[in-house]
């Protein structure tokens, strides 16, 4: 320690004019202050726990004057904000992120270090919150971000998820979960509002009656009511003084303590309802193999999209004197289906509470709502079994039947005669069990629906919902996604970062299409070689990591061949591990055969009830354990699996990797925005042509892309014509090696029905192609390996990956969202003079 951070015997408060500056003096007086005052605690008995906390409310302090200039500004101009409902958001760490939104990294740096601290040390302490499960939570936090950076007006909207996704660790190869538990701590950034709760209403039955005009109307009698609790986090754009605040909801009982039954004795009684109602936002995405887990998941959904329009709604009644023209100064994003449910409560609020007509509600509902789809796989189009939505939210059955009702009228009067298409479009799906299709209820309740990549978008309108498309046209847009580039490059990357704006400034953070200035260097050697150990500084870094958690020595010069992401069939994980072992027999064939070293990374998290994907997790980690130990391989193979992957990992992985894997089945992956961050930090991508992998090549060059397999079109005739997985295995000798392989047990002790589920499934099955694209694949892997060798080659291609990813920072994502969907515009928020007295306060001296 340098100097005590507290002096001894000296009162830790020293009156200053400014009391929230960022001169490094006052940065280091705060500090001190808010480890005294906030955490109760002085140097000598501090942990780093308490030093990073005391760090984060330092840099909140420094926020809260923008956040409440930012609503002040919202408040008198009565401005029209983007409201984002979202079941996940993986926002990453918030130090770091602050850090450089508020130009402070280095001033805090030198406070912390002239208070004899480590900030690195200090930015490790922050878990990260686990909010999200994978790219749909990454792109809302990237799109809060952004807007917040083109200083657009607006809220997201989510839960507060006691524990997230859950912490995954390994043992003896398999995924095991446990439970998350970011806020053991308590969560700095977060500023409770309990005077701002909502009463969310669940069972019970409805009854009709006649109001004071003798109108028929209905009443919903519920059973059983939870309390939502807001939390608010402060999202700060970067280089401008808005803060927009991200507002997630924690479930509280109605009564907390039943004195009754505790005076009974009956102590669990007691706190019974408190328990069940918190459980609402305990933890992300229960499972739902179970009845009681998919009633977990839509009272979930219903919950925080009941708080959310009660929020929303109060906010417009402040400055408008009805709901009729809500559309105006509202604008609300439906991140996939999870908050689909909004359409008919928004539309049971204003016909039961507000008294509006139907046709009047209907039109306000849906210029209101926009619906983002997320996926082409028919099985995460949610729906509901129709007893299920009877049972927790009648009234909104109700509603949804009336909404079909009235559409399928329209449609017999469009197409008359055709039964076919309106079984296909009703809200209602009707063969066997009745379910509630919510995809269907976003279609038809909002007045836009998107897709997330060029080629998502046209598998939409030609399949996924080519009858909706059919029906409104003009409702489809593409809005392909984008990453921010503050948290993917300047804050994972800062050595890249900081050799870019050596040389063009930093308005690249801004405008990303700026650094295509840079493509004057491609050829100049001393360019391309500063370029090169910046590569490989990032890959020594990850290689200390890796070393660090998993005790494997990677080699920084090797190929780091990466694949990070959900783990899932479609993706094709288990593709890039038979190329693996295609290597791996190639060596045991002839030990002295030349092969590119390569070190595989994978990481990412299966759900805990998708057998299969946990199966493709132990299959890495078998196939680690043998390779990583075989006499014969020398090294030139190495197999990682990366445990508990997140954003913070990601931040470390992404500026590290020479080869990005996207090798998802041509027509499944929607969009996909780890190969952008990937991208953008100089990785080369072997890829199909799937999701955004399609307009990262065209950006990018043909020529600096690595392309196999299928087309979707190709897929999609193949398993017309009758596609035989078995004819892959018995005529391709390489292939039929690698399966036998693992089917012989030679990569589980013996034991040949470990690995038998997933062969089985390759054999027999195939439903995502990989002995289709197998040999394409293995293919293009030698190429990548030729490249790799050729220094100067791939530096050039690295350099150019990288600086033509303007296209996919979210800051055009939004931008497009903005004037295509929203119409919403910009509105800055002013700070000169700004005092917390002009906000109506008063200031205690």
């Amino acid at each position: 320690m340098t100097e005590p951070l507290i002096p001894v015997n000296e009162c830790p408060i020293q009156i200053e004019d400014d009391r929230t500056g960022t001169s490094v003096e006052t940065l280091k007086r705060a500090f001190a202050d808010n480890l005294f005052y906030e955490l109760g605690k002085y140097e000598a008995i501090a942990s780093k726990e308490d030093f990073y906390m005391a760090l984060a409310y330092t840099l909140r302090d420094r926020l809260l004057s923008r956040w409440l200039k930012t609503f002040k500004t919202y408040d008198d101009n009565n401005v029209k904000i983007v409201y984002y409902l979202s079941a996940e958001f993986l926002m990453g760490r918030h130090l770091g992120n602050s850090l450089i939104n508020l130009h402070l990294y280095d001033r805090i740096r030198q406070a912390v270090e002239e208070s004899g601290l480590d900030l690195d040390e200090l930015l490790e302490q922050e878990p990260d919150p686990g909010l999200g499960n994978g790219g749909l939570g990454r792109l809302a936090a990237c799109f809060l971000d952004s807007l917040a950076t083109l200083e657009i007006p607006a809220v997201g909207y989510g839960i507060r998820y006691e524990f997230g996704i859950f912490h995954q660790i390994m043992q003896d190869g398999w995924q095991a979960e446990i439970p998350d538990k970011w806020l053991r701590f308590g969560n700095p950034w977060e500023i409770p509002r309990p005077d701002q709760a909502i009463d969310v209403n669940f069972g019970g039955h409805t009854e009709t009656y006649h109001d004071e005009k003798g109108r028929e109307r209905i009443r919903w009698i519920p059973a059983k009511t939870v309390i939502g609790i807001p939390y608010d986090t402060p999202v700060p754009g970067y280089d401008t003084n808005t803060v927009n605040p991200l507002r997630l909801w924690k479930a509280e009982a109605s009564d907390a303590f039943n004195f009754d039954a505790f005076n009974a004795g009956n102590y669990d009684g007691a706190v019974a309802d408190k328990m069940r109602s918190e459980t609402i936002s305990k933890v992300l995405y229960p499972n739902d193999n179970t009845p009681q887990g998919k009633q977990l998941r839509l009272e979930q959904q219903y919950f925080f999209v009941a708080c959310s329009l009660r929020d929303i709604i109060k906010r417009h009644l402040k400055h408008n004197s009805s709901l009729s023209n809500l559309n105006e100064t509202a604008a609300i994003q439906l991140n996939d289906t999870h908050p689909a449910i909004a359409i008919a409560e928004l539309m049971r609020l204003l016909l039961d509470e507000y008294g509006i007509d139907w046709d009047s509600a209907w039109r306000v509902t849906q210029k209101t709502f926009a619906y983002t789809n997320h996926t082409l796989l028919p099985e995460a189009l949610e729906k509901w079994s129709v007893g299920l939505f009877e049972y927790l939210l009648p009234r909104h059955l109700q509603v949804i039947y009336e909404i079909n009702r009235r559409f399928i009228e329209d449609v017999r009067r469009w197409y008359p005669g055709d039964n076919d298409l309106i079984g296909r479009l009703s809200l209602i799906e009707e063969s066997g069990e009745k379910y509630v299709r919510m995809a269907h209820l976003a279609c038809v309740g909002s007045h836009a629906v998107n897709g997330v990549a060029a080629l998502h978008t046209e598998l939409l309108k030609q399949d996924t919902l080519r009858d909706f498309y059919k029906l409104w046209p003009e409702k489809f847009f593409n809005k392909t996604n984008g990453v921010t580039p503050r948290r993917w490059i300047l804050l994972s990357n800062p050595t890249l970062s900081e050799f870019y704006s050596s040389k063009i400034g930093d308005g690249w953070l801004k405008d990303l299409d700026k650094l295509r200035q840079l493509e004057a260097y491609v050829d100049d050697p001393e360019f391309c070689e500063q370029w090169h150990q910046i590569k490989l500084y990032n890959k020594k870094l990850l290689a200390d990591y890796i070393w660090k958690f998993n005790g494997i020595e990677a080699d920084p010069h090797s190929i780091f061949d990466i694949q990070v992401k959900r783990i899932h069939e479609y993706k094709r994980q288990h593709l890039d591990v038979l190329h693996i072992i295609t290597l791996y027999n190639r060596i045991k064939q002839n030990p002295n055969t030349h092969i590119c070293p390569r070190t595989f990374i994978f990481g990412g998290k299966a759900a805990p009830g998708y057998f299969m994907a946990k199966l493709i997790i132990k299959l890495i980690n078998a196939v680690a354990e043998v390779v990583n130990k075989d006499p014969d391989v020398r090294g030139r193979l190495k197999v990682v699996f990366l445990a508990n992957f997140n954003a913070s990992l990601g931040q470390r992985i992404y500026p590290a990797a020479d080869l990005s894997e996207q090798i998802s089945t041509a027509g499944k992956e929607a969009s996909g925005t780890g190969n952008m961050k990937f991208a953008m930090n100089g990785s080369l991508t072997i890829g199909t042509l799937d999701g955004a992998n399609i307009e990262i090549r065209e950006e990018a060059g043909f020529e600096n892309f690595f392309l196999f397999g299928l087309t979707a079109e190709e897929v999609y005739n193949l398993k017309l014509k009758g596609y035989k997985p078995s004819d892959y295995y018995n005529n391709n000798p390489e292939l039929k090696a690698v399966i036998d392989r693992i089917s012989s047990g030679y990569f589980s002790h013996g034991n040949q029905e470990m690995f038998k589920p997933l062969v089985d499934s390759l054999m027999y099955h195939d439903e995502y192609m990989l002995f289709a694209d197998y040999q394409s694949y293995i293919d293009c892997q030698r190429e990548v390996s030729v490249a790799f060798q050729d220094s100067k080659k791939w530096t050039r291609m690295s350099i150019l990956n990288a600086l033509r990813m303007g296209k996919f920072s979210s800051d055009r994502t939004i931008g497009e969202y903005c004037n295509e969907i929203w119409n919403v515009k910009s509105v800055p928020v002013e700070m000169e003079g700004y005092n917390p007295e002009s906000a109506g306060l008063r200031v205690i001296n």
